[in-house]
């Protein structure tokens, strides 16, 4: 098993990465680094979200910084703020005991005009989503003419949430020198055009492997009721777990709302966070739940994206996700840091079914509790 240091990453972030504690590379992490640090290349990954593909990009991407130019060298696309501010707060993160890199985030739900007179400052990394960057570009308030590194993380789901345009356009303007490295859970017609139009063909590609994405640390459980028995069981289960926090999850905004108001009177702190919320509405939730003030939050899969909460001990399915891919990415939000949690699913019978196929798909064993 290869370590950080075999990988050729430099001892100060080898330091900040363990205190973090991130000791060992996950499979994502050992086979994109030796590709594309120190190098000049397009890169292609394939992997779920929750496979640590921040550490994969950003080790390499800050190695290859060069601290004493302070413009814009490397550009992260990402598709939502709140994944665009968790990237940001890790590249960060990763930089505690290096020499001093400067980033900045700029993203939509934020005031523009602090954005433009944060950038007059020095900036190395910028990471932003796609249509926030384009506003900045059309009033001239960021100089892309320096980047060297393009990277598009979830570039699956920037198509999905309607940003094709802006990427197309912000890979023309930044033409050039600059190599891209784009990171996708999956490989619809729409990423492999783009792929075949920016992208050399020469470019490395990699494809992880679904039964090495999932963390160790995560027991599987579920348990079988009936419809109208999932309450009193997800309560039961929230007793024993003392005062630990952690997420439900439910398929739609209506299933959060209802979830979170027949939960309340069990003496269950809660908030309920869905994509309908206005963005205030959201950083109000988001800040309760991470200063503690509450204990449960439950959500939806798409709201979910880039939350980044630490001490987190379990994860509820109250409904299975609709794509099993989104199993891993809900999961991930528990046994964080090389600690322990626990992933339940609350399942009908019929459901049964979709655990064995999780359990091919994923190298998982999931535990009946019931």
């Amino acid at each position: 098993m290869s370590t950080f240091k075999d990988l050729g990453i430099a001892p100060d972030y080898i330091k900040a990465l363990e205190e973090l504690g991130i000791q060992t590379p996950t499979d994502v992490q050992a086979q994109s680094i030796p590709k594309i640090l120190g190098k000049q290349t397009d890169f292609i990954v394939q992997a779920q979200t929750g496979t640590g593909k921040t550490a994969a990009f950003g080790l390499p991407l800050l190695a290859g910084l060069n601290i004493r130019e302070v413009h814009i060298q490397a550009v992260v696309l990402a598709p939502t703020r709140e994944l665009a501010k968790q990237v940001q707060k890790q590249l960060f993160r990763f930089t505690k005991h290096s020499e001093r890199i400067f980033s900045e985030v700029v993203c939509g739900g934020d005031k523009i005009d602090r954005q433009i007179e944060a950038l007059k400052r020095p900036t190395h990394v910028l990471v932003a989503t796609p249509g926030r960057l384009m506003d900045l570009l059309r009033r001239k308030a960021v100089d892309l003419s320096h980047v060297k590194t393009l990277v598009l993380d979830e570039a699956d789901e920037m198509l999905k949430l309607g940003f094709r345009d802006d990427i197309e356009e912000i890979m023309k303007i930044t033409k050039g020198s600059r190599h891209i490295w784009l990171f996708s859970a999956t490989m619809p017609d729409g990423i492999k055009k783009m792929i075949g139009k920016h992208l050399s063909p020469d470019a490395p590609f990699l494809k992880i492997d679904k039964k090495h994405i999932v963390n160790p640390n995560i027991r599987h459980q579920y348990l079988v009721c009936k419809e109208d028995e999932k309450l009193e069981k997800i309560a039961a289960f929230l007793k024993d777990r003392g005062e630990q926090r952690g997420l439900i999850f439910c398929r739609t905004r209506a299933d959060t709302i209802a979830f979170g108001e027949a939960l309340a009177p069990y003496g269950f702190s809660n908030v309920v966070l869905h994509g309908d919320l206005m963005q205030t509405e959201r950083d109000k939730v988001m800040r309760m739940f991470k200063k503690e003030r509450v204990r449960i939050l439950i959500t939806t899969d798409i709201a979910a994206r880039g939350i980044d909460v630490e001490g987190l001990s379990f994860v509820i399915h109250h409904q299975l996700p609709e794509k099993n891919e989104y199993y891993t990415h809900r999961s991930g939000r528990t046994a964080r840091a090389g600690k322990t949690g626990i992933s339940l699913a609350v399942i009908a019978k019929r459901e049964e079914k979709i655990l064995l196929q999780l359990e091919k798909q994923l190298g998982i064993t999931f535990r009946d509790v019931g």
